[in-house]
């Protein structure tokens, strides 16, 4: 996966491949938190660009009613 997912590319997966991109990026944010809660976490920039990501999976996957 890439750093940063375009609409583009969003748009171009099936409905199910655009629900397990949601849902690893949920753990990955997930894991990313846990570690800058207990002071691990190396890159902090890494978080943001991950809520950025899911943001626009989940709009993509609104936006055709896939939810």
């Amino acid at each position: 996966m890439s750093d940063k997912n375009s609409a583009k590319e969003l748009r171009a997966m099936s409905a199910k491949e655009l629900s397990a991109l949601v849902r690893s990026l949920r753990e990955e944010l997930f894991n990313l938190r846990l570690q800058q809660a207990t002071g691990q976490l190396e890159n902090n920039q890494r978080i943001r660009t991950v809520r950025k990501d899911l943001a626009r999976a989940l709009t993509i996957q609104g936006e055709t009613g896939e939810v």
